[in-house]
């Protein structure tokens, strides 16, 4: 079985992604104190779109020529709604 290269990165920059939240969880457990894990949870909130919006661009780039334009542009409207209203207070 062989993996796509694309998709290989996409797989390596989640898994990458999700040790970063497991180390986040363990350093809010060691230092035991609400503000120092609101800071961590914080400084989290910039990992997750990054993620998304790296991952989202990865795909699309693997797919074009396999998706219409107009299914592109939806996706990447999409993600960017999500990102917008993650910023807005």
């Amino acid at each position: 079985m062989s993996l796509d290269k694309l998709l290989l990165a996409i797989i390596m920059i989640r898994v990458f992604s999700g040790t970063i939240e497991v180390a986040a969880a363990f350093l809010m457990y060691k230092f035991n104190d609400l503000y120092k894990a609101f800071v961590i949870n914080s400084l989290l909130a910039f990992v997750g779109p990054g993620v998304l919006l790296l991952t989202t661009f990865i795909g699309l780039y693997g797919l074009a020529g396999r998706i219409s334009l107009l299914k592109a542009l939806l996706l990447v409207a999409g993600i960017l709604l999500i990102v917008i209203s993650l910023r807005i207070k």
